[in-house]
């Protein structure tokens, strides 16, 4: 039976091909996947012990806000102290923050937030350990820094340039001292590095004569953890240390945790790809055990079990999913080299490692591939064994029973059925709980839908037949009556066109919805002409707001400033605003009380906060600062909540009295005559040109808050098109076994007068009506999960009403219709092909 097996797999190497494709693409992103994940994870890893390779304890210190009024860090005595220590080789004292680069062009170099600046702590070899120069050397004086080599290749400097260097405040220029290369963090995840001479970074991040950390060395011989102990002797309170080796094994464990997420999403892509091929690879055998009827009913007849038919069947499976999976192995470590590749073209610096190639991404291949094929090739198998030796006297196939169809019916209907329970009562719910009610409705309808589709294929084709009649004439009829002949068949080939379509339906109208509801929020709520930010996240200096307020053609400006405080014993976020501006930059809806009463020193509170806390207009309320200071607000008024401001506005200058570093997220700009070029650069000159600092006008904003969302959009959709690729293999199978099983009847319609033209129509018509079936049952289904999942966040999202993106749901149909007309290639050109006489004879 082995050597028959054998023997049928090589007989049919053109239909095992597209098989063997489905299964290696899948088993691809599968082995792919581990492959990338390990050898990032591997080189990161390394990275990681390589940085902390010479540090025998790390000291850190960030107090509170408190604390920071007297102790901002690690001062110089500490050093000092830490630095006398028994068996302390050295201590390199860093501090550090945002120091942005521009280009010849004056865009900024790097990610934004990876881009960084630090201080030169030379030892006493005037040497600093962190930075391997190869040319000049560490800035010397306060008008000196040096810079990462990449960035300097990036932006065409040399040592002796002048570059501008952006930081939370003014830009400033310096001369460049040298060139280094380096092992930083912020460098290899793609961001820049700048280096200030000691005295200008304390200035810039922190305070003169303090630091945030201390990277200890050792004399050869000391205990690590002994030494931990003697240094949290001299360090402040706040102040945490480690061995270095046990930073190193943490930040390993980071790594590892981000991967172990990266790894999820991406095998969670692969699952999908071969969910899908299961149905391709089903037909695929269905269609070889339909060819060999007479063959294994004479097998029967001489002597061979239904065992001994079953096991052939799965033993060419498993030679299938042998060879696929070891082709698609070594095409996922070519995927893992191209994804690590892909990562530079963004900006994401990969530290340099070896190609990982560890046991399991191959088990997982060859397991997942082998056992996938074979699951596959189970049901076909067990239809092959109950071929009846008498069917070896005829040319009729098995065919389903009616009470097979029934039973399976009932089931997808009660499958169905209990899903959409699920996902409405995870819409009503919402939250984290609703979401997984969904996502588990989902799973289940999903299998229900699959189970159920070639119960629905004939009521939905029937409607799209009349279609087809009308424009197609005889040729369309006939791909209507063919496309329903196998409900069993054309349901599982629709299957896997309607999961892809599935998902990626209820992205786009989670897409569009979201995407509409933040148009409207930024529309409706910000009535400023620009809004500014930090390209780092950081947060934006007072300099700067001075300077906007300074402008020319400036007509109100507010910034977004961060607060807190302690209101009736819980603590709330506060934003500090400009009186008299805030009301003419944002649209502010107020119940009670009015926002000219922030000019007074009071506060203004978000309708629901108030309600919360028992607060109303008049009310007096004890406070307590983030310095510990005590006072009394009074509420001047409630308003309804925005997405833009925190739950209490105040008057910045009432902030700024208790905050060392005011933290300043947006600053809100409105322009006499409304927003123009020429106000833009005027804008961008008063803040002197700052790479760092963004301006943007009404269209940027909803960019900005929005664009996360296009990118993940065209992520998933990128990874779902696999899924298509594959869902197009199986039309191509369903349709040449439909031709196969039809030869006699093409035969006969030629005879009658059916030219190959029509027949070639014929064939692509019936293809087109199979993927525009999937497809509408895959587009029906995401567009309802895309509401229900939408139902469970739209009290957090203001403006909130479901979107259909009817343009994308039409350009998904025509795709569908293409995919039918690109499957049907091969199999119209084989049926139009056929010799006549020949076909007619055929059994």
């Amino acid at each position: 039976m082995f050597r028959t097996a054998l023997r049928n797999v090589l007989a049919h190497k053109a239909r095992l091909l597209m098989t063997v494709l489905a299964v290696m693409l899948g088993v691809a992103f599968v082995s792919g996947t581990l492959v990338f994940t390990d050898t990032l994870s591997q080189a990161f890893r390394n990275q990681s012990a390589k940085s902390y390779d010479d540090v025998a304890v790390a000291v850190e210190m960030y107090p509170d806000a408190e604390e920071a009024q007297q102790t901002p860090g690690l001062s110089q005595q500490v050093v000092d102290k830490v630095a006398k220590l028994d068996g302390v080789a050295s201590v390199t004292p860093r501090v550090d923050g945002f120091a942005g680069v521009p280009d010849r062009d004056g865009k900024l170099i790097g990610l934004g937030w990876a881009n960084k600046g630090a201080n030169f702590a030379p030892g006493k070899d005037g040497k600093d350990r962190a930075y391997t120069f190869t040319a000049g050397s560490g800035p010397a004086r306060d008008t000196q820094i040096a810079l990462d080599r990449d960035t300097a290749d990036k932006g065409g400097y040399k040592v002796g340039d002048t570059v501008r260097v952006a930081t939370n405040g003014p830009v400033k220029e310096y001369e460049l001292s040298g060139v280094f290369t380096t092992e930083d963090g912020a460098v290899n995840a793609g961001g820049s590095l700048v280096v200030f001479d000691n005295a200008v970074a304390q200035k810039l991040y922190l305070k003169p004569g303090y630091f945030q950390n201390l990277a200890v060395t050792a004399t050869p011989g000391t205990d690590a953890d002994k030494l931990v102990t003697e240094v949290l002797k001299v360090v402040p309170k706040s102040a945490t240390a480690q061995t270095g080796a046990a930073l190193a094994d943490q930040q390993a464990k980071d790594i590892e945790a981000g991967m172990g997420a990266l790894n999820q999403i991406l095998l969670g892509f692969a699952g999908i790809a071969l969910f899908v091929g299961i149905f391709l690879i089903s037909n695929t055998f269905t269609m070889l055990v339909a060819q060999r009827t007479k063959e294994l009913a004479l097998m029967r007849a001489v002597g061979a079990s239904r065992r001994q038919i079953t096991r052939s069947v799965l033993a060419e499976a498993g030679l299938v999913g042998l060879v696929a999976s070891a082709v698609g192995y070594v095409l996922g470590i070519g995927l893992a080299v191209g994804l690590r590749s892909a990562m530079s073209a963004f900006d994401l610096k990969v530290p340099d490692g070896d190609l990982v190639l560890g046991a399991t991404p191959a088990v997982a291949a060859f397991s997942v591939g082998v056992l996938i094929t074979m699951l596959a090739a189970w049901l076909p198998g067990r239809r092959a064994a109950k071929i009846p030796p008498v069917a070896a006297m005829s040319s009729v196939h098995a065919t389903a029973s009616t009470k097979s169809l029934v039973v399976r019916n009932s089931i997808g209907a009660a499958l169905t059925a209990l899903g959409v329970v699920l996902i409405v009562l995870g819409a009503g719910q919402g939250g984290d709980e609703g979401r997984m009610l969904i996502a588990g409705g989902a799973f289940v309808t999903l299998i229900g839908v699959i189970v159920l589709i070639p119960f629905l294929s004939r009521p939905v084709i029937a409607v799209l037949r009349p279609l087809f009649v009308n424009v197609f004439g005889v040729s369309g009829k006939l791909a209507g009556l063919n496309a329903v002949r196998n409900p069993r068949r054309t349901g599982a080939t629709a299957s896997a066109l309607a999961i892809g379509l599935t998902l990626v339906t209820g992205l786009s109208v989670l897409g569009a919805t979201v995407g509409t509801a933040i148009d409207k929020m930024t529309v409706d709520q910000i009535k400023a002409d620009y809004m500014i930010s930090m390209a780092s996240g950081t947060g934006l200096g007072k300099e700067t707001l001075a300077a906007l307020e300074k402008a020319p053609g400036v007509t109100a400006v507010s910034p977004q400033q961060a607060g807190a405080f302690e209101l009736k014993g819980d603590y709330v976020s506060a934003s500090g605003v400009t009186p008299g501006a805030v009301e003419k930059v944002l649209a502010l809806n107020v119940v009670n009380g009015s926002l000219s009463s922030l000019g007074k020193g009071q506060i203004a509170v978000e309708e629901k906060t108030a309600a919360k806390r028992g607060l109303k207009v008049g009310d007096t309320v004890p406070v307590e600062y983030v310095d510990k200071q005590k006072g009394r607000l009074t509420v001047g008024a409630v308003y309804e909540g925005s997405e833009f401001v925190s739950p209490v506005l105040i008057d910045r200058k009432v902030i700024e009295a208790h905050e060392q570093q005011p933290y300043i997220r947006e600053i809100y700009v409105a322009m006499d005559g409304g927003p123009s070029d020429a106000h833009q650069k005027a804008l961008s000159k008063a803040m002197g040109d700052n790479p760092a600092i963004t301006v943007m006008d009404h269209k940027d904003i909803r960019d900005y808050f929005g664009g996360p969302i296009n990118i993940m959009l065209n992520i998933m959709y990128g990874l779902l098109g696999m899924a298509l690729i594959i869902a197009v293999l199986g039309v191509v199978n369903t349709l040449a076994m439909s031709v196969f099983e039809r030869q006699q009847e093409i035969g006969m319609l030629r005879a009658i007068g059916l030219d190959r033209r029509r027949v070639k129509r014929m064939v692509r018509l019936e293809a087109v009506v199979i993927s525009v079936f999937g497809a509408v049952v895959g587009i029906g289904l995401g567009s309802f999960l895309g509401w229900a999942i939408g139902e469970t966040f739209k009290s957090s999202l203001p403006g909130y009403a479901l979107v259909l993106p009817w343009d994308r749901i039409g350009i998904f149909l025509v795709l569908a219709a293409l995919v039918g007309v690109l499957a049907s290639l091969w199999p119209a050109r084989s049926a139009a092909r056929l010799n006549m006489l020949a076909a007619i004879k055929a059994e």
